[in-house]
């Protein structure tokens, strides 16, 4: 169960099911340099794009400390969008951390072995639906012992809820949105210098039309991985 703050009071959520949006990016060129990043990992290219992926509701975590099998995952900030009980349409932000080790043996399999970090604070989707590009994803890592910006893009770079909403598997979706308790992580922006980890990971959406921020911060305590 997941408990968010709103301005319209206390929302909680039971996930049932989870998708990743991949390769969502509205421009090409940012979905080919996403995809260039990653083939510097070892990734194959997606067969189509947006590319659905499945994964386990139970890996949604609000803790501020998650564990991680060995030292090679990382983060990557993204809006999540999520129905509730009723099918209402929310948005917070939650981090696609995926162990990059793995992701060149399978994407699939990489992004359900790792915790999916998300905020704790949520904003109706209408809230937000006219002034939707203006809206700023950002993130930094540790490095050096210094914060570093990591990712830094607005939501014009990819594409539209409902554009996303509308390719989705039909087993996730009803009446043209969102089945209930299900939740759509949207997609990124790309990482600056380069995917790479950090003992910590923090993300946040700014609105600079309401004038308000939904951040979260984790740490990663990195588990040894027995021989």
């Amino acid at each position: 169960m997941l408990t968010f703050d709103t301005p319209q009071g206390a929302l909680t959520v039971t996930p049932e099911s989870l998708a990743i949006a991949g390769w969502a990016g509205r421009d090409q060129a940012g979905v080919q340099h996403h995809i260039d990043e990653l083939a510097e990992l070892g990734v194959k290219p997606p067969s189509s794009v947006p590319l659905y992926y499945r994964a386990s509701a139970q890996l949604l975590t609000q803790a501020e400390s998650v564990e991680m099998l060995g030292g090679d995952g990382s983060g990557e900030v993204e809006v999540c969008l999520i129905s509730d009980a009723e099918g209402r349409p929310w948005i917070t932000i939650a981090s696609d951390h995926t162990d990059r080790k793995l992701e060149a043996v399978g994407v699939a399999e990489s992004k359900q072995l790792c915790a999916k970090p998300i905020a704790s604070t949520a904003w109706l989707l209408e809230e937000v639906r006219n002034h939707w590009d203006s809206l700023i994803l950002e993130s930094e890592i540790e490095e050096n012992g210094e914060t570093v910006t990591y990712q830094k893009g607005t939501l014009a770079e990819l594409l539209e809820i409902d554009t996303l909403v509308a390719k989705l598997p039909t087993a996730l979706k009803q009446d043209g949105t969102l089945k209930p308790n299900v939740l759509l992580l949207c997609g990124t922006v790309p990482a600056i210098g380069g995917i790479r980890p950090s003992p910590s990971f923090s993300m946040r959406l700014r609105d600079p039309v309401l004038n308000r921020e939904i951040e979260h911060r984790y740490t990663i305590v990195e588990l040894e991985v027995a021989q």
